[in-house]
């Protein structure tokens, strides 16, 4: 069958219409009224705050959401659906559902655990995964230097409150080479894939000791180990500022855990 083309469909338009211009006007009010439709249509389907809204979201989860705005932080780093994500050391798997649900079925999170980090969140991630709960997310178990990366596979990796962690010694916690993990994070990534990391604020110049001692780090740090890895500083938000955090006491100190004042960063892979 021959397809018509685009003069005859206009040529039609003509003779129903009546002229030229009538016919130029009641296009452009279809074309107006269909832009208007697709808009509202976006504008109704977010899927970062349909995955807010799931009814079975773990209570725990709802409770962090006023203090860690995921709503703000997951649109700032651009994820959406059909994406390929890693969530490094996901710890509990907040984020994990999150970008799970908001990616969806075309897309798939990977969700990457050390022992110390699958120890501490155990009950946590033994609701999270039940019954078959968030079919589209894999799980990875390894410790840092032991990681291994497909090359040029993830569109999106996410490091929340984890960047200091590659700086920090413990009992359970195996010292970590964070040049090659963030080599092997770059190569994972998709040319002009993005890396967004939350982290607490510590006071400029502490140099990496305050990871040790406080758990925070010097955001000009991140900065600049990024950089050398090759990641481009894409964008900061200030959407986990929090101006009476006094950035010397440690993030588990009562008086501001749950609060600190937290960096938010997004690099590109160019």
């Amino acid at each position: 069958m021959r397809r018509t083309t685009s003069n005859e469909r206009t040529a039609v338009l003509k003779r129903i219409l009546g002229n030229t211009a009538h016919c130029r006007r009641i296009v452009g009010a279809l074309g107006v009224f269909l832009l208007m439709g697709v808009a509202s249509l976006a504008a109704a389907v977010n899927p970062i705050e349909d995955a807010l809204n799931t009814a079975d979201r773990l209570a725990g989860d709802k409770a962090r959401d006023a203090s860690r705005r995921p709503a703000e932080v997951l649109a700032f780093f651009g994820v959406k659906p059909g994406m390929r994500v890693l969530d490094l050391f996901s710890g509990g798997g907040y984020y994990t559902e999150l970008m799970a649900r908001a990616v969806g079925e075309t897309g798939w999170v990977v969700a990457h655990n050390n022992d110390a980090y699958l120890a501490f969140s155990r009950a946590t991630l033994q609701t999270r995964y039940a019954k078959g709960r968030l079919g589209n997310v894999r799980r990875q178990v390894s410790e840092g230097d032991d990681l291994v990366l497909p090359n040029d596979y993830f569109d999106f990796v996410m490091m929340a409150l984890t960047y200091h962690d590659l700086y920090f010694v413990g009992d359970n916690w195996p010292a970590i080479d964070a040049e090659r993990l963030l080599r092997e994070v770059y190569e994972s990534l998709r040319p002009g894939g993005i890396v967004g990391i939350i982290d607490h604020v510590a006071p400029a110049g502490t140099g990496y000791e305050a990871a040790q001692r406080l758990h925070r780090i010097d955001p000009a740090l991140i900065e600049g180990g990024m950089r050398t890895i090759g990641f481009d500083l894409d964008g900061t938000s200030d959407v986990l500022v929090n101006p009476d955090d006094p950035l010397d006491i440690p993030m588990f100190d009562p008086a501001i855990r749950g609060k600190t004042h937290r960096t938010v960063m997004r690099f590109r892979k160019p």
